[in-house]
């Protein structure tokens, strides 16, 4: 478990049961654009994750669903 200020307890493995997490939902208009900034934070850091997280801005950009602007 985990928890999240707006979703409250999650179920995601391997993280601690009182670690916070924050959410991003590919129905948010800002979301692909944080998770793009993160990206770049991460290969200006020289951190391994940086090639993962374009599977992520991937699956984001291609989600078909409707986008809002968060609530």
């Amino acid at each position: 478990m985990a928890i999240s200020g707006k979703y409250g307890k999650i179920d995601i493995p391997n993280v601690g049961g009182d670690e916070p997490v924050f959410v991003l939902r590919a129905q948010d208009k800002l979301a692909e654009a944080a998770i793009v900034m993160y990206q770049t934070l991460a290969v200006t850091h020289g951190a391994a994750v940086a090639e993962d997280v374009e599977t992520e801005i991937d699956r984001f950009r291609n989600w078909r669903g409707k986008k809002k602007l968060p609530d």
